[in-house]
């Protein structure tokens, strides 16, 4: 099922991946509003399931590869107006690193704790319920 967002955009897709105890964030070059640091995402492509597309972005932005786990929820984006799905990922293989660095400036693997250092205004609610679950305090 293709997702998108009422003015004909496509959704976009973000992969929550924890691994050891902490979550990947990247920082975009270019910020969106307040948006500075964010999970790996991007645009659903044509014919592509949400769950595939943040695997696929994963892969793209951070070399890391991943699997989908579970669908945490979508959302409109309060910040930007975006169809949002936001999808569990375990990494398989690789080491994350700025793959494209045309889109990002850095990554970081960020502790429960230090969360809102990054993300300051807050995480959607079944995002933050999952990291408080799958992250130790």
């Amino acid at each position: 099922m293709t997702q998108q967002n009422t003015d004909g955009r496509p959704g976009i897709a973000a992969a929550i991946v924890v691994n050891e105890g902490r979550v990947l964030m990247v920082r975009r070059r270019v910020s969106e509003g307040q948006l500075s640091w964010q999970f790996p995402a991007g645009k659903v492509e044509p014919g592509e399931a949400r769950e595939d597309a943040a695997v696929r972005e994963t892969r793209e932005e951070t070399g890391l590869t991943v699997a989908a786990v579970k669908v945490l929820g979508e959302r409109v984006h309060p910040k930007t107006g975006r169809l949002m799905s936001y999808t569990a990922c375990e990494v398989l293989g690789g080491t994350a690193h700025v793959a494209d660095t045309e889109e990002l400036a850095e990554l970081a693997w960020v502790a429960h704790g230090d969360i809102s250092q990054y993300v300051p205004y807050g995480l959607f609610e079944p995002v933050q319920n999952y990291l408080d679950a799958a992250m130790p305090s």
